[in-house]
């Protein structure tokens, strides 16, 4: 990953990592968000651990799988930082998921008749 992408990265999940607490938390979620979104073909967490962290699987594995935290703080800072980018408490945010291209013959049909 490029060092301003992982930069971007680091400066986006700031607010969420000070709320997660535990070191180890903290420590491996930039690892599991940055191959999330990175161009490896296996997303599962022994092929991400090899990539990322060869020597800390054990604690990939306990982060996605055991990660037994309260989710309410994360919840409260993705509320506070969607509506820092989507203009403030008095916005409307609309998604409308129609563009998305259909897949099948059966679904092309039912959109065009």
């Amino acid at each position: 990953m490029s060092t301003s992408r992982t930069s971007d990265l680091a400066e986006g999940l700031a607010p969420f990592l000070a709320r997660l607490g535990h070191k180890a938390r903290r420590r491996m979620c930039p690892l599991y968000v940055e191959d999330l979104i990175g161009s490896g073909d296996r997303k599962g967490i022994e092929p991400m651990a090899a990539r990322l962290a060869p020597r800390d699987y054990d604690q990939l594995h306990h982060f996605i799988s055991s990660g037994v935290w309260d989710e309410t703080p994360l919840e409260e800072e993705l509320a506070i930082q969607a509506d820092r980018l989507s203009g403030g408490t008095k916005t409307v945010l609309v998604i409308d998921d129609t563009i998305l291209p259909k897949k099948g013959k059966c679904s092309l049909r039912r959109a065009i008749e």
